[in-house]
């Protein structure tokens, strides 16, 4: 269920909502068009699903396109994924063949009109090839750190995002020397959202007894796709160093996005390493499992997101919302997340994860102190009205004096 814009005014206030409506009313009737890879599953497609309705109740045409792809070109694109977090990958001619040749195929049947055309992470930047026979701005948002890429596949995209007319990092850390202007938005949370707006204590137990989870016993938690790089073996690792000192238990959900041809592969890991622990729950929930997911953080002790690399980590964000205490890797947009000590703990091994898991589950009111911080930091920097705000900005800052007539 998406909100209109005033329901946002009790969380935010009426000024940050008047801002809004005061910047829209020099975007209405512009056509902005998204693209990506995917619908369902991740970060991308969640703020797409809260985003654009709110776009339109301010009066622009915000539209998302899904590119299509074959298992070939998947492949391709989660190879290049891995690659640009650092990982060492091959690349084939063919692969960059299979690239090239799937964004051609979609270029030529997607609808690229519009006064924007936001063209998200790798997998359809291709598509910039009809930048000169459509009118547009075209703006290429990219999720992921790109601090340390893969040179093979950094050069290989380097010339077609340099044909943009900017460029959209997560954080200053993300970003590379480009010959376009870039800009600087994290992304957000919507919370009132199903998976981040308060829920009763009822639902929340219902949940945990269909999930058979003993609401008895502490609740260690990490809700992510089963990815490599979100490290859900390594979870496991820190956990049992846990048990040795605190009875807990650890959940380990998540989904399946249809662009990440790797992850039945990590989920079958996961349930073998995790097969011999009754305390460990390892949930394969669908996409769109938000109540659940709400649930889940809410009824944890600690919730952890132990990444080897991140684009941004948005579950971290959910989790401190809901005023829950966490530890998790200091990569990536985590650290912009959390500050070590005041709203969270960060760690750098599997060891590290370890002991702050069991410092907070053995200091109850410290962690109780760190949920508390960690929310208050996410209403004042992670929200979606302020992730709003910086995409109209954006928007307007694409087009000089002259360029629309009411402008």
């Amino acid at each position: 269920m998406n909100h209109p814009l005033q329901a946002y005014e009790s969380v935010v206030g009426p000024q940050v909502i008047y801002e809004l409506r005061l910047l829209a009313e020099r975007t209405k009737g512009w056509t902005v068009r998204n693209i990506n890879s995917t619908a369902v599953g991740g970060g991308v497609a969640e703020i797409l699903n809260r985003m654009n309705p709110l776009l339109q109740e301010l009066g622009i045409n915000a539209r998302w396109d899904v590119i299509k792809g074959g298992e070939k070109f998947f492949k391709v694109t989660k190879k290049f994924h891995n690659a640009l977090h650092g990982k060492e990958e091959c690349f084939s001619e063919e692969d960059f063949a299979v690239f090239l040749e799937n964004n051609e195929i979609n270029a030529n049947s997607l609808d690229l009109s519009g006064e924007v055309l936001f063209i998200h992470d790798p997998q359809p930047i291709g598509l910039i090839n009809r930048k000169d026979s459509v009118n547009s701005k075209w703006l290429w948002r990219c999720h992921i750190d790109v601090s340390n890429p893969n040179p093979q596949v950094w050069n290989f995209l380097l010339p077609f995002i340099n044909r943009y007319h900017s460029a959209v990092f997560s954080a200053p850390s993300f970003s590379q020397k480009l010959l376009i202007p870039q800009a600087l938005i994290s992304p957000s949370i919507d919370p009132l959202s199903d998976k981040n707006k308060d829920l009763p204590e009822d639902v929340i137990q219902r949940i945990l007894e269909r999930f058979r989870i003993d609401p008895g016993k502490p609740i260690v938690t990490q809700i992510s796709r089963f990815d490599y790089l979100k490290d859900p073996v390594g979870v496991i690792d820190a956990f049992e160093m846990v048990q040795r000192y605190v009875d807990c238990q650890l959940i380990l959900a998540g989904g399946e996005a249809t662009d990440d041809p790797e992850s039945a592969e990590v989920l079958a890991k996961v349930r073998d390493r995790a097969a011999n622990n009754p305390d460990i729950h390892v949930l394969a929930i669908p996409s769109g499992s938000d109540l659940e997911i709400n649930a889940l953080q809410r009824a944890s002790a600690v919730v952890v997101q132990k990444s080897l690399k991140e684009g941004f980590g948005l579950t971290v964000s959910e989790a401190l919302w809901k005023g829950r205490p966490m530890v998790a890797s200091a990569v990536g947009g985590i650290t912009l997340q959390i500050t070590h000590k005041y709203s969270g703990l960060l760690c750098h091994s599997i060891e590290g994860a370890a002991h702050a898991i069991k410092q907070l589950l053995q200091n109850p009111d410290y962690a109780k102190k760190l949920g508390e911080n960690g929310k208050e930091h996410i209403r004042q920097n992670f929200l979606l009205t302020r992730h709003l705000r910086d995409y109209l900005l954006l928007f307007l800052s694409l087009y000089r004096e002259g360029d629309i007539i009411h402008l």
